[in-house]
């Protein structure tokens, strides 16, 4: 298993990713991994990617008790923490504002499985959680309970959280969620994407288990 620096380091280096992949702006977006012990490792609050060092980098225990740093964890820290309390099989958290899934999520519509990829690295359409208020253990009962079976879920009217075996996992995911939504939304304006057929979907989905939630 990792060490605490590892983990910590790729925490670190998918936040700066994020920026950089165009998932987020400004400070927006949190990132957190599950620590030996039962801790977990979260993105400060407010506090721009570019110049986050590993000291600004919280711990807190399962519960959201900070155990090391000297910042406040990210605002959404119910959220990280509903998600690694309730599936021990995922190590990591990723919640953005991916621009073409957040489109999906605005109108609370589903990002259907067009592509065989998507069924075996995300487990199938990216359903829509309930709008809940940001930051409120409301939002993250709501939209953790979506991700038994899947990588992915929108929450209405805000943006994409994701889930993987690690941080630099939930990066790639977020990614195909985001092109899969962009490819979607333009498949639209050609005329009516076709799903792909029930068999397929029926085949790769339990890949998504193996390949996608064992750390």
């Amino acid at each position: 298993m990792p060490s605490d620096p590892e983990i910590k380091q790729s925490v670190l280096d998918t936040a700066k990713a994020m920026v950089e992949c165009g998932l987020v702006e400004g400070t927006a977006g949190n990132v957190s991994a599950r620590l030996p012990g039962g801790r977990v490792v979260l993105t400060p609050s407010s506090l721009d990617y570019d110049s986050m060092t590993l000291e600004d980098l919280v711990v807190t225990d399962a519960e959201g008790k900070v155990l090391e740093g000297d910042r406040p964890p990210t605002t959404e820290k119910a959220l990280h923490l509903a998600c690694l309390r309730q599936y021990e099989d995922i190590g990591a958290v990723m919640h953005c504002h991916a621009l073409f899934a957040s489109m999906f999520a605005v109108n609370h519509e589903p990002i259907p499985c067009v592509i065989e990829e998507f069924d075996i690295y995300v487990g199938g359409e990216v359903p829509v959680a309930e709008y809940r208020l940001t930051g409120s253990d409301e939002l993250a009962g709501e939209a953790s309970r979506w991700l038994g079976d899947r990588a992915a879920v929108l929450m209405a009217n805000h943006g994409l959280l994701c889930v993987g075996k690690d941080s630099g996992h939930t990066l790639k995911i977020a990614q195909l969620v985001e092109r899969t939504a962009q490819l979607v939304w333009g498949a639209r304006m050609m005329g009516e994407p076709v799903p792909l057929p029930e068999s397929t979907l029926e085949k790769f989905a339990p890949i998504y288990k193996v390949v996608g939630r064992l750390r």
